[in-house]
């Protein structure tokens, strides 16, 4: 893994796990983007399994974009760019219902 996206990834882990709401998602790399989301289990009767929410892109040295996922598995660009902080205060904030776990779902994975 680049180093470089390696510490983005590690520092943004942090970022995540020091809110209640976003608390326990993961991170992922490809390429140049840091994918969150959440492990889940849609029914009890299904195996838990990864579901990627939203999407950091590196922009330059200190800059990404956010995207969602949409329902049809591609990734829409949101009108958001800045620092990572800047883009997890937005992620808990005004992408909460994109990020919070599924009530009553994978809780106790």
């Amino acid at each position: 893994m680049n180093p470089k996206m390696e510490a983005a990834q590690a520092g943004l882990r942090r970022r995540l796990e020091a809110h209640d709401l976003t608390k326990g998602m993961y991170v992922k790399t490809r390429g140049d983007n840091l994918v969150m989301g959440r492990t889940e289990r849609f029914a009890a009767d299904l195996e838990p399994e990864d579901d990627d929410r939203v999407r950091l892109t590196m922009l330059m040295h200190s800059s990404y974009g956010l995207s969602v996922k949409r329902h049809n598995g591609r990734w829409e660009r949101t009108p958001f760019s800045g620092t990572m902080d800047e883009m997890v205060e937005v992620i808990r904030t005004l992408m909460q219902h994109l990020v919070a776990p599924i009530e009553g779902m994978g809780q106790d994975l």
